[in-house]
C-alpha cells in the first residue's frame, strides 16, 4: 500500500483528495491547521487509512516535528500533494494590503518550496511522485489577481523545474491547474463574504472539489513510465476574457 501526503487536508480540494486516494487503496497523512477537522477526517476513513498532522505549513519547526513522529505505517512517503494555498482580497495592486501578499507569498510559495525540499531525499529513494495544486491563474492574469497570480505562476515554473533536476530519478511531477471550483476559497479571500460566494458561483455550475481530487487520483496512478507536466482545467462555463483597452486620459 503506498502512502501521500496531501497538504490543506482540512476542506476542499485536499480533503476530496485524501477520500479520493483512500477509497483507491492509499494511505494518507493528511496535514492542516484545524485539527478538528482532521480528526473528524480520520474518525470518518479510520485510523488506518489517514494519519492526521496538525500543524501550518508556514511553521516549519512544527512541520519538522509532525514529520519526524509519524507512525510507521505513514512515514514512507510515495506521493507529496501540495495542496495547501489561499488567496486574500481582490483589490488592485496599488490597493491591496501588503501583509495579504505577504501571507499567500508565504504559504503558496515558501511554504510549498520548503515541505517539497525536506521530503526530496525520500521521495527520490522511492521513485515517488509530486502533485502541485497551482491554478489557471498561473496563466491568465485578472484584475485583482496580482500576487495571488505570481504565486501560482511559480508553482506551475517550480513544477516544471523540478522535472528538469529530477532527470533520470524517477520521480514524476505534475502542476495541475484548475480554473473554477466551488469551495472555501472565495470565503477565505473575502473574509467569509456569503454574497460574493453565491455571486461568483451561482448558476455557474463549476468544478467540485471531488473533480479535481479524482484528476490527482488519475496522475497519481498512471504507470511510473508516464509524467503529466502540467494540467490545466475549467468548467465548461468557464473560458478566457478578453483584452481590455483604456481609452483616453489614463
Amino acid at each position: 500500500m503506498k502512502t501521500a501526503l496531501v497538504t490543506g487536508a482540512t476542506s476542499g480540494i485536499g480533503e476530496a483528495t485524501v477520500r479520493a486516494l483512500v477509497a483507491s487503496g492509499w494511505r494518507c497523512v493528511a496535514t492542516g491547521r484545524r485539527k478538528e477537522r482532521l480528526d473528524a477526517l480520520v474518525a470518518d476513513l479510520g485510523a488506518d487509512k489517514v494519519h492526521a498532522a496538525s500543524f501550518d505549513v508556514r511553521d516549519e519547526a512544527a512541520r519538522d516535528e509532525a514529520l519526524s513522529n509519524l507512525p510507521e505505517a505513514f512515514a514512507a512517503i510515495d506521493l507529496l500533494v501540495n495542496n495547501a494555498g489561499l488567496a486574500l482580497g481582490t483589490a488592485p495592486a496599488q490597493e491591496a494590503d501588503l501583509d495579504q501578499w505577504k501571507t499567500m507569498i508565504e504559504t503558496n510559495v515558501t511554504a510549498l518550496a520548503s515541505i517539497t525540499h525536506k521530503l526530496l531525499p525520500a521521495l527520490i529513494e522511492r521513485k515517488g511522485a509530486i502533485i502541485n495544486i497551482s491554478s489557471v491563474a498561473a496563466n491568465y492574469p485578472y484584475p485583482g489577481g496580482n500576487a495571488y497570480g505570481g504565486t501560482k505562476a511559480f508553482v506551475r515554473q517550480f513544477s516544471l523545474g523540478l522535472r528538469a533536476d529530477l532527470h533520470g530519478t524517477g520521480v514524476r511531477v505534475c502542476s495541475i491547474e484548475p480554473g473554477m471550483v466551488e469551495t472555501e476559497f472565495t470565503l477565505v479571500r473575502t473574509g467569509g463574504n456569503e454574497e460574493a460566494h453565491e455571486t461568483l458561483y451561482g448558476g455557474a455550475d463549476p468544478m467540485t472539489a471531488g473533480d479535481i481530487a479524482e484528476t490527482v487520483r488519475w496522475v497519481a496512478e498512471l504507470p511510473p513510465h508516464l509524467n503529466i507536466n502540467t494540467l490545466e482545467l475549467m468548467p465548461v462555463s468557464q473560458s478566457f476574457g478578453g483584452f481590455r483597452v483604456a481609452r483616453g486620459e489614463g
